[in-house]
């Protein structure tokens, strides 16, 4: 297993990547994430860079219009599984890197996505600094990630990841020009063992226990921020 230098490990994907799948299945189910997207910066004929991309699962959507996808994933395995994904998608290449020291070239991105990989507030200038190399003039950047202020999850969120405060967070943003659009959107899941296992792969275990055991049924309401910049 080969990691990209400067790789940050991701406790669910990198050691969980079949339940991870299936997380990915169940968020937003109503599309309000890419209806979000699309509104502020259409990527039909645009060259797209979707950054920590895992195994590649939004990999296909950005595809189906971009003129090019490029996908950067530290992890090899994860890497090697996002080029199984999309093979035979010829406008699609997947890069082993970081964000930290991206494999592209100087103003090549339109548009840039970011998935709960990296871009967490404070401790991500180097990548922040490196989207300044790579974005296009009027591209736009966005950076996907958990609202710690609001909704089911983010009440479990907020209590059992105390040391990521949403205001700071906020305060991070703001101060480098990016755009905050809060979302409601929701974990959808076809068996309740599905929604246990991602909760046991995005919480410790004694945590986990305390979530399962009192939160009943199949969905959770979940709020989320999309974070963005027009460069």
């Amino acid at each position: 297993m080969s990691i990209a230098d400067g790789g940050i490990p991701s406790p669910n994907i990198w050691h969980h990547a079949d339940v991870y799948e299936i997380e990915n299945h169940a968020v937003d189910p109503n599309g309000v994430i890419e209806q979000t997207m699309l509104a502020q910066r259409d990527w039909a004929g645009a060259n797209v860079l979707d950054l920590g991309c895992g195994t590649g699962f939004h990999l296909p959507r950005f595809a189906a219009t971009a003129a090019k996808v490029v996908g950067v994933e530290p992890h090899g395995r994860l890497a090697d599984a996002a080029r199984r994904r999309t093979k035979d998608l010829p406008n699609v290449e997947v890069r082993q890197g970081t964000a930290q020291k991206l494999p592209v070239p100087d103003a090549s991105v339109d548009v840039m996505h970011a998935r709960w990989a990296y871009f967490f507030g404070p401790g991500c200038e180097p990548g922040l600094a490196e989207l300044d190399r790579v974005m296009r003039r009027g591209g736009t950047a966005f950076v996907i990630d958990n609202d710690g202020s609001r909704s089911t999850f983010g009440r479990w969120f907020s209590q059992y990841y105390p040391m990521i405060k949403p205001a700071e967070v906020e305060r991070f943003w703001t101060a480098r020009g990016w755009h905050r659009t809060p979302l409601d959107m929701g974990w959808r899941f076809t068996t309740r063992e599905d929604l246990e296992a991602v909760i046991r792969i995005e919480f410790k275990p004694a945590d986990a226990d305390a979530i399962i055991a009192t939160h009943p049924g199949t969905e959770v309401d979940y709020a989320i921020n999309i974070w963005s910049k027009t460069y």
